[in-house]
């Protein structure tokens, strides 16, 4: 029997999954979104159905995937009263792809099994042209049998899929993924502020960068764009301020004091309260930069 696939959250990265699955001839038959016009755009497009209820999508569907916000949404879609993907979910997959704590990865899997469900972590280290091309990095945990069941799906997502253990360790991964990509990315915007400041001509300063230890994934994908205040959304600060969060919360139960990673978070949750938090990373550069938005 082929699977039906689902897709809960249809934002860039769901949709753009959604589009990749049915290019690639799986059967994606239902899409769902808290802003249903969003679910019915995506829909007419991929020819699925945009269901109105959480239950009528895992009726509708063998391998369901959520793509959410983060805790509250995750748990709000697995509720254990009301309207839930938890609704005659007996033999279904859940593979749940947003950067949420461990802990909430668990209790869904809890809740999955009490329901005669499976669930698994898709985490997902990429960004929105590899949601489309299936180029994602994926790291998934959960029961091995399970992720063995829905290997050749994830492969149609993925150019590198990883399976690194139980339930919540994929997140915890993926937390210290973004904590250093999130470093990574304020320590550049710093070193072209400074630059700047000093009357360096920032295209020979960012050459110089990329040849020496300075270099870094940022640098390719963020220095320029932070040069000419170019921060077109790809990964938002908001997210870089939750996601830095969780990998300080999870120092904070481990007895670890990351100093880099909180003056990070505080970089990212400053732009968010001043308006930036739409824009890409690469606005933490707007914080750094002689008279550019948001500086005391």
């Amino acid at each position: 029997m082929v699977d039906r696939i689902a897709f809960v959250g249809t934002g860039r990265m769901g949709a753009n999954m959604a589009r990749r699955l049915r290019d690639c001839g799986f059967a994606v038959t239902a899409v769902h979104d808290a802003r249903a016009v969003a679910a019915e755009e995506l829909a007419r497009e991929i020819g699925a159905a945009a269901p109105g209820s959480l239950a009528a999508v895992t009726a509708a569907a063998d391998v369901i995937f959520t793509v959410v916000s983060d805790d509250a949404a995750q748990l709000g879609v697995f509720a254990e009263a009301g309207d839930s993907l938890l609704t005659g979910a007996r033999g279904k997959v859940f593979v749940n792809c947003a950067t949420i704590s461990p802990a909430t990865h668990v209790e869904v899997e809890r809740r999955c099994r009490a329901a005669g469900a499976a669930s698994l972590e898709g985490c997902m280290a990429s960004s929105i042209p590899q949601a489309r091309n299936g180029t994602l990095y994926l790291m998934c945990a959960g029961a091995l049998a399970d992720f063995e069941r829905v290997r050749p799906i994830l492969e149609k997502l993925s150019c590198a899929l990883r399976y690194v253990g139980p339930t919540g360790r994929a997140a915890q991964v993926k937390a210290l993924v973004n904590m250093v990509m999130n470093i990574n990315t304020a320590g550049l915007a710093e070193g072209l502020g400074l630059g700047a400041a000093l009357g360096l001509d920032l295209g020979i300063l960012r050459e110089v960068f990329s040849q020496t230890g300075a270099a870094s994934q940022v640098l390719k994908t963020d220095g320029e764009d932070m040069q000419n205040r170019e921060h077109s959304c790809f990964f938002s600060a908001a997210h870089a301020a939750k996601d830095s969060g969780i990998a300080c919360a999870l120092a904070r139960e481990a007895g670890l004091s990351l100093p880099l990673a909180r003056a990070t978070q505080e970089q990212f949750e400053k732009m968010v309260r001043l308006g930036l938090g739409q824009l890409d990373k690469s606005g933490v550069a707007e914080l750094t930069f002689r008279e550019r938005h948001g500086l005391d």
